[in-house]
């Protein structure tokens, strides 16, 4: 997906220098692997909850990828 169809299905974008994260809340089934992957990176209990620079890019794709509802989508800078 483009970023535009990711903001368009309601996705929010938490941007970094080498990768952007989009969420979905209404996607979301709290199954916390974002968490367990990366607190660094996804901690709910700070505003903004994803800071998408606190860990390499790769690293970030490999734990969005554990994502099971698709709540978290990404991009990276390269691929535009």
């Amino acid at each position: 997906m483009t970023e535009l169809q990711l903001l368009e299905a309601g996705y929010r974008k938490y941007s970094g220098e080498e990768i952007d994260v989009f969420y979905s809340k209404e996607r979301c089934e709290h199954a916390g692997k974002c968490v367990k992957g990366s607190i660094e990176v996804f901690n709910p209990k700070r505003k903004p909850w994803v800071i998408a620079d606190a860990e390499p890019a790769d690293e970030v794709a490999r734990i969005i990828e554990t994502c099971p509802a698709g709540a978290l989508k990404y991009i990276r800078k390269e691929e535009r």
